[in-house]
């Protein structure tokens, strides 16, 4: 479905947008990827690592705050991946004006652009700190969830189609704990720090995160968030994973920071739907009905909650060391 189409990537340097962009190219023959960020340098070293795909590839130095500068971005895209943010809790913290201009005001004039420029599909990226946030990374996250949810009351008729995908840290993106550990054991430390020895977090891959997107601009109807299941591990079998001697030390957790990631609350349960390899939780919205629901699913459990502290799928020490050698530092 990506064949022929043009896919602008909003902070398309990031870990997302390096391998979604290399996945569609490896799968699809898009006609067109942009990629739309403020870090020059960072563009001028995916352009030299994707130099073969040179005469696809776009590359926009742009802000999500500059409307205007998405608009012109925007012309003739089919769909847009928004995956820019501010991301880092304690940054958001000391910054909140400017975690709000790029997180909420950026989801406004991604929204706004899109509708003007007839784009067909946008999908926005979410995150579990967006479920009953606790610091202001996930409370700006809420709100742009909101925002792009209602933005499907809009698009009149030009099916301009709304979607949130949500998952937890991808397993070896920057700022997550797998090169956190590499690191201090590549320093020669053989003490790890745990922030709280009951601490669980989701596994999931990039891959399996690009796959998702993808699904959802094939079958998303618009308002819809998806998210996949995955399996749970605790943040003690990590560490023994990574380096099997070494020693643990709790030093609390920080500020802003959950003990468990929670992906579906039990009050999304009353609007949420299972499939083989997903759950969908469907707006509660005037405009929605239940006729436009993806067949093959069921509703969940009244109550039903999905987090990494209760889930049924979970990664032993032996399976987590399987799948690190495949995780690279992003």
């Amino acid at each position: 479905m990506l064949n022929g189409k043009t896919i602008l990537i909003t902070g398309g340097t990031g870990s997302f947008g390096n391998y979604f962009t290399k996945y569609v190219l490896s799968h699809y023959k898009p006609k067109k990827i942009i990629i739309y960020s403020r870090d020059e340098y960072k563009q001028f070293q995916m352009r030299n690592r994707l130099i073969e795909h040179d005469s696809i590839m776009r590359y926009f130095i742009g802000d999500v705050r500059d409307q205007a500068r998405l608009r012109r971005a925007l012309e003739g895209v089919d769909y847009i991946i928004h995956a820019a943010a501010m991301k880092q809790v304690p940054a958001c913290e000391y910054n909140p004006h400017e975690a709000i201009k790029t997180n909420i005001q950026g989801a406004v004039n991604v929204i706004e652009a899109a509708l003007d420029s007839g784009v067909k599909r946008v999908v926005a990226l979410s995150t579990d700190k967006a479920v009953n946030p606790i610091n202001l990374y996930g409370g700006t996250k809420l709100v742009s969830d909101k925002l792009f949810i209602a933005a499907n009351a809009y698009s009149g008729l030009k099916d301009t189609r709304f979607t949130i995908v949500r998952y937890g840290n991808v397993a070896g993106s920057r700022g997550s704990v797998i090169p956190f550990f590499r690191d201090l054991v590549q320093a020669g430390e053989t003490e790890l720090p745990i922030t709280d020895f009951e601490m669980t977090r989701f596994w999931i891959s990039l891959e399996q995160g690009v796959q998702l997107v993808i699904k959802v601009l094939a079958e998303a109807k618009g308002g819809e968030t998806f998210i996949a299941k995955i399996p749970s591990f605790k943040i003690t079998d990590l560490a023994k994973a990574i380096l099997p001697d070494c020693t643990l030390k709790e030093v609390g957790i920080r500020e802003g920071e959950k003990l468990h990631e929670v992906m579906i609350t039990k009050e999304d349960s009353l609007h949420t739907y299972e499939y083989d390899r997903h759950f969908i939780i469907y707006p509660h919205m005037f405009w929605w009905d239940e006729s436009r629901a993806v067949s093959g699913g069921k509703p969940v459990a009244r109550g039903f909650e999905y987090s990494s502290g209760t889930n049924s799928q979970w990664l032993s020490v032996k399976d987590l060391q399987v799948l690190l050698p495949g995780v690279a530092e992003h």
